[in-house]
């Protein structure tokens, strides 16, 4: 048994042996990769004689000018009419007297627009609400290009204190005047509402982080009355006792607090428990006056 096993394992061997030689002698060889330009190769070249390299036929030679393959033929910055009744609104918001549209034109250096155009803009002017139109009194049948333009404020007529005072008067309601909508056709209204809240004459809601004006509502300075610092004092050292504090109180004096919430009732009520409703049970509907008909007579068979 060791013999057969020895033959195999002398015959692998010289299997591979011979195989190992057979590759050692094969050599494998990788082709010299293609040559290419080089600077060496052109500069010497161009020093033989050849005073322009040779090109490929895939090359394409860039021209040596400069060109625009895209350019917008008209941008159409500024030229849009709601665009320039925008420019027109924030003008005629700084002026106090009328103006023609000869001279808004003349602020929107539109002077060289065709007349179609200018009659389209004026056109556009007289539809929106910021602007009001002022028809010329002079002519029988009005045009697009008469009258006079004067901007139309949130709150009209308002541009000083006395004014503003006046408009606040004549509301009819306790309702309040935001200040955004008094900067529209008063921008700087800040510096007169401060001197009438100091005045007592209107009441002023501030916001909090920069404490500018926000809403302004009518005072009475009639009804105001200064307070003795020391008195202002003393109430500020006053504590004041906790909610729940305020709450036991009340309801050992068997007074109902306002702060009481309704909901913590209802839980504490017992829930009363809903009777169930027994089920009606249905029956096979019979006919009673068809009894005898029905009975079995099947005993009677002879």
């Amino acid at each position: 048994m060791s013999s057969s096993l020895e033959r195999q394992q002398a015959s692998f061997m010289s299997s591979m042996s011979a195989a190992s030689s057979k590759l050692a002698g094969t050599k494998r060889t990788l082709a010299p990769p293609s040559p290419s330009p080089s600077v060496g190769s052109v500069a010497s070249a161009i020093a033989a004689g050849n005073s322009t390299p040779r090109k490929t036929a895939d090359r394409v030679d860039t021209p040596a000018h400069n060109i625009v393959y895209s350019q917008p033929a008209a941008t159409g910055t500024g030229l849009n009419i709601i665009t320039q009744v925008t420019y027109a609104i924030a003008w005629l918001r700084g002026k106090d007297e009328p103006r023609t549209y000869l001279e808004i034109l003349g602020h929107l250096s539109g002077l060289h627009w065709s007349p179609s155009y200018q009659e389209e803009f004026v056109e556009a002017m007289r539809r929106t609400r910021e602007i009001q139109w002022i028809p010329d009194p002079n002519l029988s049948e009005q045009t697009w290009q008469s009258g006079t333009y004067l901007h139309r404020p949130k709150v009209p007529g308002v541009r000083n204190k006395t004014q503003l005072l006046a408009y606040l008067q004549k509301k009819t309601d306790a309702s309040c005047v935001g200040v955004k909508e008094l900067k529209d056709g008063w921008p700087d209204c800040e510096k007169a509402i401060n001197e009438l809240e100091a005045e007592h004459k209107i009441l002023v809601i501030r916001v909090k982080k920069e404490g500018s004006p926000r809403y302004v509502w009518l005072d009475d300075p009639s009804l105001f009355h200064e307070v003795d610092p020391e008195l202002k004092v003393m109430w500020q050292k006053v504590e004041v006792p906790g909610t729940d504090t305020i709450v036991q109180r009340l309801k050992a004096a068997s007074q109902k607090p306002a702060s009481e919430d309704p909901r913590d009732k209802m839980t504490a009520a017992p829930k009363a428990e809903k009777k169930k409703r027994a089920q009606r049970r249905t029956g096979k509907a019979t006919n009673t006056h068809m009894e005898h008909l029905l009975k079995d007579y099947s005993h009677m068979k002879r």
